[in-house]
C-alpha cells in the first residue's frame, strides 16, 4: 500500500531532502549556537567551581613565606567530601583534614570571607603556645615554613599571639594558625574552624603578581604548596 502524506515536497525541490537524498537537517542559528555554548560552559564551570577545583587569590601576608600577597592558587573542593548544596552533609570524602594541610574556609566571624591558614590541630589534640613556640599533645610542633618577622614577645595579658593555651580542639573542628605566625590572625585570636566551613585543600600556584615591583614571579607559577 503506498504511504499517504499530509504534503509533500514539489518536485525538485531541495528544501525536504539534500542532493544525497537523505532529509537535510535544519541549520541552528548562529545566535542559538552561541547561546547553547555560552550555557553549556557556564554550567560546567558552575560543577567544576562548586564541586571540584576552584580560584582563588592571596590579599595578605599571614601565610608568608608560604604564599605571598598576590599569589593565585587552586583548591581541591572535593579532597574532603563534596558538600551537598545547602546542607552541611558532604559525601564521597577521601579523607579527613590533616595536620600540616593548607585549608580554606569560611571565617567564623564574617562567613562572606574567606581565610586560609595551616591545619595545626585536630581533634582530640591539646594546643598551646608558649614563647612563640607551638606544642601539640606537650610535643613541639615542626613547621619548616614557619616564620617570625617580630622580635618582641607579647604578654599573655595582652594578646595571645606568643602564648596560648592549653586547649583541647572540639570535635569536627580545626586549630589553625597562619605560617606568619607574628602577623596572623587566627584560631589563637578568634577561635576554632568547623569542618563544614572548610572549602578545601590548597595544592598549587598557578599565577603570581608582585604589585610592589610589577613583575610577575615565574617560579612561583606551578609550585605545589606543601
Amino acid at each position: 500500500m503506498e504511504e499517504k502524506r499530509d504534503v509533500q515536497p514539489e518536485e525538485g525541490s531541495t528544501a525536504a531532502r539534500g542532493v544525497t537524498g537523505e532529509e537535510a537537517v535544519p541549520k541552528k542559528h548562529i545566535v542559538r549556537e552561541y547561546a547553547e555554548s555560552i550555557i553549556i560552559a557556564a554550567i560546567l564551570a558552575l560543577v567544576i567551581r562548586s564541586y571540584l577545583v576552584q580560584a582563588f587569590k592571596i590579599p595578605s601576608g599571614s601565610m608568608e613565606d608560604t604564599l605571598a600577597i598576590g599569589d593565585h592558587i587552586l583548591v581541591n573542593k572535593f579532597l574532603y567530601g563534596t558538600k551537598i548544596p545547602f546542607t552541611n552533609t558532604r559525601i564521597l570524602k577521601l579523607r579527613d583534614p590533616r595536620r600540616g594541610d593548607v585549608v580554606v574556609f569560611e571565617y567564623p566571624e564574617d562567613p562572606s570571607k574567606d581565610f586560609i591558614k595551616r591545619v595545626v590541630g585536630t581533634p582530640g589534640d591539646e594546643v598551646e603556645v608558649r614563647d612563640k613556640k607551638v606544642y601539640v599533645n606537650g610535643k613541639p610542633y615542626e613547621n619548616p615554613h614557619e616564620v617570625h618577622k617580630e622580635n618582641d614577645l607579647v604578654p599573655r595579658e595582652q594578646n595571645p599571639r606568643d602564648s596560648f593555651g592549653p586547649v583541647k580542639v572540639p570535635e569536627n573542628s580545626l586549630f589553625v594558625m597562619g605560617d606568619n605566625r607574628d602577623r596572623s590572625y587566627d584560631s589563637r585570636f578568634w577561635g576554632y574552624v568547623k569542618f563544614e566551613k572548610i572549602k578545601g585543600l590548597a595544592f598549587i600556584k598557578y599565577w603570581s603578581w608582585d604589585k610592589e615591583h610589577w613583575s610577575v614571579r615565574w617560579r612561583n607559577i606551578g609550585k605545589l604548596i606543601d
